[in-house]
């Protein structure tokens, strides 16, 4: 009776600590899906986890660092600044959200985890400029060097494009965003004053004001 009742302490002892250990791990946030805008072209493109070129991005950026480091002093001068990026990376992880955050059913929604750009310095080491919280506007930017064998897979599977001419500015995907919204609106109003116009037209002239007409002389 004695050895049972030891055994039945040991099996609950050993349950209550497996338990306690699952609970306490939490999973890490690693993305599954990946944007990326090529700003010398405007070309876009995406790929998901187990892909090729998901792969290859990954190994170069590696989204799981968190750290940063100092770069070329050249680089923070406010005449200067850093070369213009290869490609930008918004890093997105599938499955969240759903009800009550969203209207949309639980596992539709894709969270938007961080934003990397691929820059060249002048000797050829390859950097990534990080934007942790993309959704945020802040000054949280963040630097490291990527592997140079990584970058030389990845130049050569075609996965990086045509090098860039220098945009405009270094907001990457946002200025891609800021410009198809700008577009969508601009396409819409237009649509309102067509129909506002044509409907005016088929009302004809509010009542008491002469009607115009156009006379070819």
């Amino acid at each position: 009776m004695r050895r049972l009742a030891c055994g039945v302490a040991v099996t609950v002892v050993l349950l209550t600590a497996g338990g306690v250990s699952g609970a306490g791990a939490a999973p890490a946030e690693e993305p599954d899906v990946a944007v990326v805008v090529y700003p010398g072209t405007g070309r876009t493109a995406s790929w998901h986890a187990g892909e090729p070129d998901f792969d290859r991005l990954r190994d170069l950026l590696d989204p799981s660092y968190a750290g940063t480091e100092p770069v070329p002093p050249a680089w923070t001068d406010p005449d200067g600044g850093p070369p213009p990026a290869r490609l930008t990376v918004l890093w997105g992880q599938t499955g969240v959200g759903g009800w009550p955050q969203t209207s949309r059913a639980p596992g539709g929604d894709v969270a938007m985890l961080r934003q990397d750009q691929l820059v060249v310095a002048g000797d050829g080491t390859p950097w990534v400029r990080t934007d942790p919280a993309p959704e945020t506007a802040d000054d949280d930017i963040r630097w490291h060097r990527a592997s140079r064998t990584a970058y030389d897979r990845a130049e050569a599977s075609g996965v990086l494009g045509e090098r860039p001419e220098p945009p405009a500015g270094d907001d990457g995907l946002r200025n891609a965003f800021r410009w198809a919204a700008a577009g969508l609106v601009a396409g819409v109003g237009g649509t309102l004053l067509a129909r506002r116009a044509a409907a005016r037209r088929d009302a004809g002239p509010p009542r008491g004001e002469p009607r115009h007409e156009l006379i070819d002389l």
